[in-house]
């Protein structure tokens, strides 16, 4: 049977096989927004919950995961074929600014670890309130009247200035 060489499709798999790296392939993840937080989901199936391990240190959140062989004797195994990868994955994000440090959450689930990423406080959007007060008319200034002068204050022209 011929089969038909496309080359579009031999590059892609060419990339796809560059970006593949020992994290991607051991720990495939998720990661999208969803309203004020970000989620990503790792798939880890195989592992124990009590291997896995997430820190964040100086805005770097790394998830570490061991997936232990399995307890037979490999010498009475004739192997056609091993792709589930064994021992221990890491994987690294860096996280802005914008992300609160204090309240991230992870679970693990069906093989699955779901981090919760919320945004801080002071990134997300937020509506000021206008306040709308009446002019009312000024009164006019007679001769005779002492007056006292404005008060002496910083505008906001001389913050930006200075």
């Amino acid at each position: 049977m011929a089969r038909s060489f496309t080359p579009f499709q031999e590059v892609d798999r060419f990339f796809s096989d560059l970006a593949r790296t020992p994290a991607s392939v051991g720990m495939p993840m998720d990661l999208y927004r969803e309203d004020d937080r970000f989620v990503a989901e790792i798939d880890l199936p195989g592992v124990d919950p009590a291997s896995v391990d997430v820190d964040v240190e100086d805005r770097t959140l790394t998830v570490r995961a061991e997936r232990k062989a399995s307890a037979s004797n490999d010498a009475e195994r004739s192997w056609l074929t091993r792709e589930r990868p064994t021992g221990t994955f890491a994987r690294q994000l860096t996280l802005g600014s914008r992300v609160s440090l204090d309240r991230i959450e992870a679970e693990y689930s069906d093989g699955v670890l779901r981090l919760t990423i919320p945004m801080a406080e002071e990134a997300k959007p937020r509506k000021i309130n206008v306040a709308h007060t009446e002019r009312s008319a000024q009164p006019s200034v007679t001769s005779g009247q002492d007056t006292a002068p404005a008060p002496e204050g910083r505008t906001i022209e001389g913050e930006l200035n200075s």
